[in-house]
């Protein structure tokens, strides 16, 4: 496929999909324009209009049926949003109007969704996934559309001036995790992608073990569309032993291919009992240790760091209720999903700037503006209060336009994810003294 390939900015999250999730289909009589669907792409089913001015046209985009990362909760949770805000008589008297788009984990077709996004005249692109920014971020900039709530998988999603990230990204993640397991593991052997994207990963890892103390991890490299993994498995279980009466520790970061790398991990596990694993969120979620055994699984004890409160978090209650009412029966949109949950942040700031702009003009112009301008947007504790400015404390560490170093650790208990810690660690210390070069 053309333009696979990340360019050198990409940080690998590629979400797991549990074998046999079923798809369910959009529903009949979904609105769509032509051009939309030339793209991938269509309009939220049963909202109208778009051409009257209470009308605030937005688009969400993520990769949906590819070989690689596929995100389609994200687009689905954002037409549900769009039906339960306009149930309740819109935003400040605004309908929004959502459109969505296939980005196929493809350069050509993220700048697709950008050019459709640019002509359908839409204010922003909001709680979307891709890993071409380079591909979809002129586009947006040439017309001055913002970029809210991508998922953090590219550094450029942390410098461009139109982008507002609601999370850290990979980022904070990997530091976040190389923190914690600084104080509970012997060696630490990393396995990611042998791949220009994997490239950037080891020194954010590495930057998290070195603030607590630790050595570097091993660095292993594995193929990316590999279909086992026994070889690389074996290896970093040995390497993770190489220091007699000290518990070593696994930390895959192989996205979809994680769950595949986990099976031969299990079976060559035997030999080595004590060795641990641990992960990100987006490799590992509550379905993926279900399917792999619950409480006997790999995963038993692992730590697993992520952006936001754990699933069953009372926080999350608006939201599932939002999906309960508007996206009963579409498996697609799980809440315990970091891409549905992202998209539902990054829809709350979008209601934020609405609310502002109040029954003046909306346009991709006002709302940037209303971004830049001070605005603050309280997320029912899901993330820190968020606020953009022009610099912040990450500007030095190449990160400019990240407002939140906030993750949550939490680690596998009788087979159940839960909270490891009372609530989020700021990890904006460590990330600055990151070496990610």
């Amino acid at each position: 496929m053309t333009g696979r390939r990340p360019a050198r900015s990409t940080f690998p999250t590629a979400p797991p999909r549990p074998a046999g999730r079923r798809r369910s289909l959009l529903a009949a009589g979904a609105l769509a324009v032509s051009a939309s669907l030339a793209a991938g792409c269509g309009a939220v089913p049963g909202v109208t209009g778009g051409s009257g001015d209470d009308t605030v046209t937005v688009m969400t985009w993520a990769p949906d049926v590819t070989r690689a990362t596929n995100k389609p909760g994200m687009p689905a949770m954002a037409r549900a949003y769009a039906r339960w805000i306009n149930a309740s008589g819109g935003i400040a008297g605004h309908k929004l109007k959502v459109l969505t788009c296939n980005e196929g984990n493809d350069s050509v077709e993220a700048a697709k969704c950008a050019r459709l996004a640019v002509k359908e005249g839409v204010v922003a692109v909001v709680g979307s996934y891709s890993q071409y920014s380079d591909s979809f971020f002129p586009p947006l900039e040439g017309a001055g559309i913002p970029y809210i709530g991508g998922y953090g998988v590219t550094t450029a999603e942390f410098t461009r001036a139109l982008s507002y990230p609601v999370n850290g990204g990979q980022p904070t993640l990997l530091v976040g995790l190389g923190k914690e397991l600084a104080a509970e593991c012997g060696p630490v052997t990393f396995v990611r992608p042998d791949s220009i994207a994997g490239d950037e990963l080891p020194g954010l890892l590495d930057a998290g073990l070195k603030a607590g103390g630790h050595p570097a991890a091993h660095d292993q490299l594995a193929a990316e569309d590999a279909t086992e993994y026994s070889g690389q498995a074996d290896r970093a279980l040995r390497q993770s032993t190489a220091e007699p009466g000290k518990r070593g520790c696994v930390v895959p970061a192989l996205g979809e291919r994680t769950g595949i790398f986990m099976d031969s991990f299990r079976r060559g596990r035997e030999k080595y009992p004590a060795v641990r694993t641990a992960a990100v969120l987006g490799s590992v979620d509550q379905t993926v240790i279900d399917a792999s055994g619950g409480p006997a699984g790999p995963y038993e004890g692992a730590y697993i760091t992520g952006w936001y409160p754990v699933a069953d978090d009372p926080r999350w209650d608006a939201m599932k209720k939002v999906i309960s009412e508007e996206a009963f029966g579409d498996n697609r949109v799980d809440p315990a999903d970091a891409g549905v949950q992202t998209t539902w942040i990054a829809y709350t700031v979008l209601r934020a700037v609405l609310e502002r702009i109040g029954s003046g003009e909306v346009s991709a112009d006002t709302v940037r503006r209303t971004l830049n301008g001070g605005l603050r947007v309280d997320t029912g504790g899901l993330t820190p209060p968020l606020r953009w400015s022009g610099s912040g404390p990450f500007t030095g560490a190449g990160f400019a336009r990240m407002v939140n170093a906030d993750v949550t650790l939490q680690v596998v208990r009788r087979g159940r994810l839960v909270s490891a810690t009372k609530d989020f660690v700021d990890v904006t210390r460590t990330l600055q003294d990151a070496d990610i070069d």
